[in-house]
């Protein structure tokens, strides 16, 4: 449909100078939006933010007159392909994100498309009300998305769909005129079809096709059953069939049942205002029941759903056995008992616990009667969220599973009648034993929607030719039971193929008049629900083509290489949540809201490059350098991430492989060689900090390293730690009672910089009874690893793992003050030292601990108790370092300053500090730094009382807020030392 770019450039960029907002047309975008979270790929013409409704008009123009079209885009999680095409994609994610109006006595809100949900649902919260759909994708997915797809989420058994919630749309035509679509009764529906616009227009149409009994009866016989309230196959001229226009005592009529669920392709939505629901009793219950079979699973959801359930959600074995991998999610598993091969999540919820678990013990009594499960663990109230957060990484979680092979988004949005679902599932596993598959099952099976995954390698031909047959066998298959073969993933590209099929030709037809009387020149997402192209075309992968094998210093080989683990991205956008939603993962995205500085838009552009290149050196390229610039290298996705796209790793590879073509600038080697710079800075400590805090000196260091003018730079201490050990452990006071002996890791930032930190906690450590030994080693190697000289970063790897491979084990750990450098024996050191040394950092993984993992384990075992602390009051707040909540948890540092009975510890809910080791330092990255401390971390610190202790494990955490606030915080050695008796 598009006019090739050499032809339409001069009009693009003139149409880019018009707009308010940006239109991009760099190759490094349009790679950004090639694909969504489905297995499409097909790059745009262009990439445009609009900022105003005079902005889309100007795009709805172009496109009319250019012949080429607007795919409307929001999070980019759509799983059909709704998001992919070859025009023009108008994300309105970045500036369409306001509340615009809100009615408490009348229960709705007006917002814009890109609102995010949660979001949203923070701001109705403290009025009592919310909006009730909820995808597994809530904490990123936005109102225009739902709208478009129609979402419902786990709670639709309850609440129903969005469709449901909308009342009105404010939407631009294809002729770019304003429409606003809502609730009317029969007389302005007749002046409706009076008007001589395309308004008029589109109620004149529906007024004819309707009106039409051989249409009504064609509608009524071919449609899914009214009874399955997940049914979005094509346009919904069902629900419009039933208003008081075409059916007596039917409900007034609204166009925005037919807009619900039509994925952009009939007019662009600028405001939308919804229904909302008062919040549900304050308690909730989950009982997680266990069963030895899918059929079984199926069976209780039919006993389930005659409960007062809110959620009926089912979870396969394949996606339990993908949780046990996950840092994130293996914890989350702690109710699982045995080896289910399905677990049934149900929700109940109360005004009290008892209230609550009353009717969970009512179901528990019905499945045991009727022989269904093996095992009834009910969640608690304080654990419903983690458990639920099990259940919402599945689409993600099911990229971990091994090899080209993965469970793919085709059949996974079927819908069938409650009462049919058990049947169903037995036919489709038949059905899938007959392809040699064991597929994925998970999601709503209360409404009768199992999201059902076959494992297929679409990288291959046989794989692609499976993924038709297999669609459209089930297709079939949902067509025999009268269901929905898109319960609320929508049609796209995926499924729009079976359409004919399910609804007929004539109802086909019929859509097909629709679309074009709405959009003539089939400018809004074409290709979506009517006129697709074949569904097994313009894939991620093209048929037979072999995936490049990069040589790489860090050992991807676990993965299958480099290129595989940027492939593990499927395209969730987890990593689009807000900082509202807590966690780490992408603090540059939640600081600049732009796709390229997510894990999803890295991975993106370094599988596109990495697969498509044929430069000699395959990092080579500008636009990946460009889209890891802002990564911080925080770990966030390392564990937040379903799919484990480990992006620190990759960004430290690239640094490593760019700077072969490239070198490495002054600045990189200067933060990589820190070490030895402060190794001689601390021979002359009172010059070294002279010249580091003078004005004029630091200024002019400063100007020549690139370094921001803002940043005060840290001091060197007068002796090292290492010295003052040597020096002076021996003579240290020591308990009574010796507990154990530890190895401390003398890391390069507690040595020179934070050495009074260093020797509190070997003071603090020797008081509390155990031998601290230091032994020669290197530097931890963080600096050389952020700054991808890794060959550097391998030597002091392979010589720290010489020298504690055969004295650390269980009894004996090795223990680090500062997060970022002990936890790369952990993470990175396994995947970074040389071959004959990589058992040897296996084994120290598991027998390094960060300090506060120590302690909190000693305290855990009785080691460490509270009568020997101040029992005076203290309130803390609490900021994690990256790495220790990614590699480690911050419930050891919280349980560390509760030791003393009267300490208030609070865990400020921040993600990354914006610092990032040497990220915050560099002048160009220090706005960005800055407004990611203001994010979360600066409010919180500036709201706490002058009393209040500020507390941060990491060595740039503790800069950051006091560059931020002029706070100065302490680390939580500190915090225990002081409160020794």
């Amino acid at each position: 449909m598009s006019i090739t770019m050499p032809n339409l450039l001069p009009k693009l960029q003139n149409l880019a100078a018009q707009l308010e907002g940006e239109l991009k047309l760099d190759s490094l975008t349009k790679t950004l939006y090639a694909t969504d979270a489905s297995v499409y790929r097909e790059v745009p013409l262009a990439v445009a933010f609009p900022k105003s409704e005079a902005d889309i008009q100007q795009l709805i123009h172009f496109a009319k007159e250019n012949r080429t079209s607007l795919i409307p885009r929001t999070a980019g999680t759509s799983l059909a392909g709704q998001c992919v095409g070859n025009g023009i994609v108008v994300d309105v994610s970045k500036h369409f994100t306001k509340i615009l109006e809100f009615n408490k006595e009348e229960k709705w809100v007006r917002v814009q498309p890109g609102v995010v949900r949660d979001e949203l649902n923070l701001f109705l919260k403290p009025h009592g009300l919310f909006f009730s759909p909820i995808t597994s994708t809530a904490n990123r997915a936005m109102i225009g998305g739902m709208v478009g797809n129609n979402s419902s989420g786990t709670t639709s058994i309850v609440y129903g769909t969005t469709r449901e919630k909308v009342i009105s749309l404010h939407t631009l035509l294809s002729d770019g005129s304003p429409a606003v679509f809502g609730q009317i009764d029969k007389g302005e529906f007749e002046r409706k079809c009076s008007l001589d616009t395309l308004e008029g227009k589109l109620y004149q149409q529906v007024k004819a096709e309707l009106s039409n009994i051989g249409n009504q009866n064609n509608i009524r016989e071919n449609f899914p059953k009214k009874s399955i309230h997940r049914r979005n196959t094509g346009y919904a001229v069902d629900y419009l069939l039933e208003s008081e226009i075409f059916t007596e005592n039917g409900e007034k009529f609204n166009f925005c049942k037919l807009l619900a669920g039509s994925e952009g392709t009939l007019a662009f939505t600028t405001e939308i205002k919804i229904a909302l629901d008062p919040l549900p009793d304050p308690v909730e219950v989950v009982v997680a029941a266990h069963f030895h079979s899918i059929h079984e699973s199926m069976k209780a959801s039919q006993v389930a759903m005659k409960h007062p359930a809110t959620a009926v959600e089912l979870m396969d074995k394949i996606i339990l056995d993908c949780t046990k991998e996950s840092i994130e999610y293996c914890k989350n598993r702690y109710f699982v008992e045995g080896d289910p091969m399905a677990l049934l999540m149900v929700e109940f919820t109360g005004k009290t616990e008892a209230e609550a678990r009353i009717k969970a013990d009512k179901l528990i009594l019905d499945l045991q009667h009727g022989g269904l499960g093996y095992a009834y663990p009910v969640i608690e109230p304080s654990m419903t969220k983690s458990a639920w957060a099990l259940r919402s990484a599945g689409l993600g979680l099911l990229a971990n599973i091994p090899g080209d092979a993965k469970a793919v988004a085709c059949i996974e949005d079927t819908a069938v009648d409650i009462e049919d679902l058990a049947d169903y599932i037995d036919e489709f596993d038949k059905m899938m034993e007959a392809y040699g598959q064991q597929p994925v099952h998970y999601a709503h099976a209360g409404a009768g929607e199992i999201h059902l995954r076959p494992i297929l390698d679409l990288k291959k031909k046989s794989g692609q030719d499976e993924f038709y047959n297999i669609s459209l066998d089930v297709a079939k298959l949902v067509k025999k039971y009268n269901g929905s073969l898109s319960g609320e993933h929508g049609d796209g590209r995926v499924r729009a193929p079976f359409i004919p099929l399910m609804v007929g030709e004539e109802n086909y037809q019929l859509f097909r008049r629709i679309k074009y009387t709405w959009d003539e020149d089939n400018i809004f997402n074409p290709g979506k629900i009517v006129d697709t192209a074949p569904m097994n075309t313009s894939l991620r992968y093209e048929a037979d083509m072999e995936t490049p094998v990069h040589k790489t210093l860090i050992d991807f080989s676990q993965i299958g290489g480099i290129l595989r683990l940027a492939e593990k991205c499927n395209g969730s956008g987890d990593c689009r949540k807000l900082p509202e939603s807590g966690g780490t993962m992408c603090p540059s995205y939640q600081a600049t809201r732009n796709e390229r500085d997510t894990t999803r838009g890295r991975a993106n552009t370094l599988r596109e490059f990495l697969t498509l290149d044929k430069k000699e050196n395959a990092f080579d390229h500008p636009e990946i350098k460009e889209a890891l610039d802002l990564c911080l290298s925080c770990k966030g996705c390392t564990a937040e991430c379903p799919s484990n796209v480990d992006m620190a790793a990759m960004k430290a590879e690239f640094q490593y492989q760019y700077h072969k073509t490239h070198g490495v600038s002054l600045r990189s080697k200067t933060f990589a060689h820190i070490n030895s710079l402060n190794e001689l800075g601390s021979k002359v400590s009172g010059l070294a900090n002279f010249g580091l805090s003078n004005s004029l000196t630091s200024g002019l260091m400063k100007s020549f390293l690139g370094v921001a003018p803002k940043r005060n730079l840290p001091a060197i201490s007068k002796v090292s730690l290492r010295k003052w050990y040597e020096k002076n452990y021996q003579s240290l006071p020591q308990s009574a009672k010796k507990i154990k002996g530890l190895y401390l890791f003398v890391d390069e930032f507690t040595n020179y910089n934070d050495t009074e930190i260093g020797i509190t906690a070997v003071k603090l450590l020797k008081k509390l009874g155990y031998d601290v030994k230091v032994v020669q080693h290197e530097e931890s190697g963080r600096s050389a690893l952020s700054k991808g000289l890794l060959e550097k970063a391998r030597k002091h790897a392979d010589a720290n793992v010489r020298v504690f491979q055969d004295i650390i084990d269980g009894n004996t750990p090795l223990v680090g003050i500062e997060p970022s450098a002990i936890l790369g024996f952990r993470d990175e050191y396994p995947k970074l030292v040389s071959e004959e040394l990589v058992e040897g950092a296996k084994k120290l993984k598991f027998h390094t601990l960060l300090i506060d993992e120590f302690i909190g384990r000693e305290i855990a075992s009785g080691n460490i108790t509270p009568e020997i602390f101040t029992k005076e009051s203290k309130k803390i707040k609490l900021h994690g370092h990256c790495h220790q909540k990614a590699l480690s948890s911050l419930s050891w540092t919280q349980k560390l300053l509760s030791l003393p009975v009267n300490y208030q510890v609070e865990v400020i809910p921040s993600g990354c500090c914006g610092m990032a080791g040497s990220f915050g330092y560099e002048a160009e990255h220090y706005d960005v730094s800055m407004k990611i401390g203001e994010m979360v971390l600066f409010p919180a610190v500036r709201e706490a009382s002058s009393d209040t202790q500020i507390v941060a494990p990491g060595t740039s955490c503790r800069h950051q807020i006091k560059d931020g606030t002029q706070r100065n915080a302490k680390h939580p050695v500190e915090v225990l030392w002081e409160a020794l008796l």
